[in-house]
């Protein structure tokens, strides 16, 4: 069954109206009908709606069941991301959304090639909102993750004290006999809390960097003793929370 999500109010009849892109999808693309049931997310919570009519503008549909299951993390896990090359920003969103991210910020890491272009920058944030949407929907998520403007190091220190846990993967520690072991690291994490985790672009963080975070409370991690790429790396570390967690 279809996923959407909506920003509009629940109505006092149990209605509610969606429109734009998603009304089109369920009209003209998914040929949906009145009687047609499908799953509706507003407000983080989960609703079967029954179509009651609709164009390819506006759907109004009713609620049929509401759902108190939630297919989120129990852990809130938020990637800070160097800027990597080409569009593997795009699948790193996507493919993290799926797995479960809480949050993505965009870093502008010393060693990142990428330099971001602030006259697209709205255009690309609302690409890569639209993008975990749509992975949200396909993994029946009750929470699409939040895409943020790219970060300094200064604004990443800020945002950082907000958050219970803080790690940093450092592809350094993977190189020594004796690594700091991310299963190791997240037995210490409790259930509730938030984990903020770093990752490098290409050619990983500055030593400079990977030291003021870690004069910050990061801790570093090894995702096992490979040297694994920037858009694997997150994707890694969220099936591990995954899997300890879920």
């Amino acid at each position: 069954m279809q996923r959407y999500f909506t920003n509009e109010l629940i109505e006092e009849n149990n209605t509610v109206t969606i429109t734009g892109e998603d009304a089109h999808h369920m009209i003209q693309v998914m040929r949906m009908s009145p009687g047609d049931d499908v799953y509706v997310v507003a407000n983080n919570q989960t609703y079967t709606m029954t179509i009651v009519e609709g164009t390819a503008k506006s759907v109004l549909l009713i609620i049929k069941e509401t759902h108190e299951q939630t297919n989120e993390m129990p852990i809130k896990v938020s990637i800070v991301c160097g800027l990597p090359k080409g569009d593997k920003l795009e699948l790193i969103t996507q493919k993290a959304t799926e797995l479960g991210m809480h949050t993505l910020y965009p870093f502008e890491a010393k060693r990142s090639i990428v330099k971001w272009d602030k006259q697209k920058n709205e255009k690309k944030i609302a690409r890569l909102q639209k993008i975990a949407k749509e992975a949200a929907e396909q993994s029946h998520r009750s929470f699409i993750p939040q895409i943020h403007n790219p970060i300094s190091l200064q604004n990443l220190i800020e945002i950082s004290k907000s958050y219970d846990v803080k790690f940093v993967a450092d592809e350094e520690d993977a190189k020594l006999s004796e690594r700091k072991k991310f299963a190791d690291q997240l037995k210490k994490v409790y259930d509730k809390q938030s984990i903020l985790i770093v990752f490098g672009p290409e050619g990983g963080l500055d030593r400079q960097e990977v030291k003021l975070l870690l004069e910050h409370d990061f801790q570093p991690i090894a995702l096992g003793p490979r040297i694994l790429r920037t858009e694997t790396a997150p994707l890694y570390a969220l099936a591990a929370i995954s899997y300890e967690y879920e």
